[in-house]
C-alpha cells in the first residue's frame, strides 16, 4: 500500500515538473504557427490594392494584417502547426517561402489594378486631359489627370463594395491547399502566374479602352486634316475643348459598362486562376 502511495507521489511530482516544459512547448508552437500565418498574410496585405496604398498608414496595415493572421490561425492550425517543430534552418526557409507566397498573391491582385491605372491614364490622354495633371494617384503619391484618378478610385471602390477583400482572405486560406507550408516557394510557377496575370489584365483593359482609342484616332485624323487645309489657324488649340467635351460624353455613356466588365474580370484573372 505504501509502495503504491509512493509511486503515485513520484508520478505526480514528475508530471508537475514536466507541466511547465509542456506549456512552454505548446506556447512556442502557437507563437511560431501564428508567425508563419502572419508571414503569408502580412506579405499579401503589403501589396494588396487599397490596403497597400500610400494613403493607408503603416500602422493600420500592420494591425489589419495581425488581426487577419490571428483570425485565420485556428482554422489553418492543422496546415501550419505540424511544420513549426523543424530545425531553425528549415524554419528560416519556411519563413522566406511564406513571405514570397503571400507577396505573389498580393501582386497578382495589384497588377490588375495597375492595368486599370494604365488604361485610365491612356483614357485621360486620348480624351484631351493629358496635359491636365492636377489630380493625385490613389495608390501612389504621383500626379495624375483628374479623370484618370476618378476612374482608378471608382474601380478600387467598386471592388471593395463587391467584397473583393473577402475573396482575398478566402484565397489566402485556400492557398494552403494549393501551396502547403512544406512545399517551398516555386519561382517558375510564380513567374508564370505573374506574366499570365499581366497579359490577361492588360488585354482586358485594352478591350475596355478600345472606344477611346477609336475616338482618339478619328479625332486626331480629323484635326490633322483640318490643320492641313487651314495652316494659318491653330486648329489644335481651338479643337481641344471639343475633344475634351467628346471624351467626357463618351465617359458618361460608357463608364458604367467599363466598371462592370472590369469587376467581372477581376477574380478570373487574378485569384481564380
Amino acid at each position: 500500500m505504501s509502495g503504491r502511495t509512493e509511486g503515485g507521489r513520484h508520478a505526480h511530482a514528475v508530471a508537475h515538473r514536466n507541466h511547465p516544459m509542456l506549456s512552454a512547448v505548446v506556447l512556442n508552437t502557437a507563437i511560431l504557427t501564428a508567425f508563419l500565418a502572419f508571414c503569408r498574410i502580412g506579405a499579401c496585405f503589403l501589396f494588396l490594392p487599397g490596403l497597400g496604398s500610400a494613403r493607408v498608414p503603416m500602422q493600420v496595415r500592420l494591425f489589419v494584417a495581425v488581426g487577419a493572421s490571428l483570425a485565420l490561425t485556428l482554422p489553418l492550425w492543422d496546415a501550419i502547426a505540424p511544420h513549426v517543430g523543424t530545425s531553425p534552418t528549415r524554419l528560416l526557409f519556411l519563413i522566406g517561402s511564406e513571405l514570397l507566397i503571400g507577396a505573389l498573391i498580393g501582386l497578382v491582385a495589384r497588377f490588375y489594378l495597375l492595368s486599370v491605372q494604365f488604361i485610365a491614364a491612356a483614357i485621360a490622354m486620348m480624351s484631351g486631359f493629358g496635359m491636365a495633371a492636377g489630380g493625385i494617384a490613389i495608390e501612389e503619391n504621383e500626379p495624375q489627370p483628374a479623370i484618370a484618378a476618378i476612374i482608378s478610385f471608382s474601380a478600387l471602390l467598386l471592388l471593395f463594395v463587391l467584397d473583393f477583400h473577402h475573396a482575398v482572405v478566402q484565397a489566402l486560406a485556400a492557398s494552403y491547399r494549393v501551396a502547403p507550408v512544406d512545399a517551398l516557394f516555386n519561382a517558375q510557377t510564380a513567374l508564370i502566374d505573374l506574366t499570365d496575370t499581366l497579359a490577361e489584365s492588360f488585354f482586358i483593359m485594352l478591350r475596355l479602352g478600345s472606344p477611346y482609342l477609336a475616338y482618339a484616332i478619328l479625332v486626331n485624323l480629323a484635326i490633322g486634316l483640318l490643320n492641313k487645309l487651314t495652316p494659318q489657324i491653330p486648329i489644335y488649340f481651338i479643337s481641344l475643348p471639343f475633344v475634351i467635351a467628346g471624351g467626357l460624353v463618351l465617359t458618361y455613356f460608357g463608364i458604367s459598362t467599363f466598371l462592370s466588365l472590369m469587376a467581372d474580370g477581376f477574380l478570373p484573372t487574378t485569384l481564380g486562376r
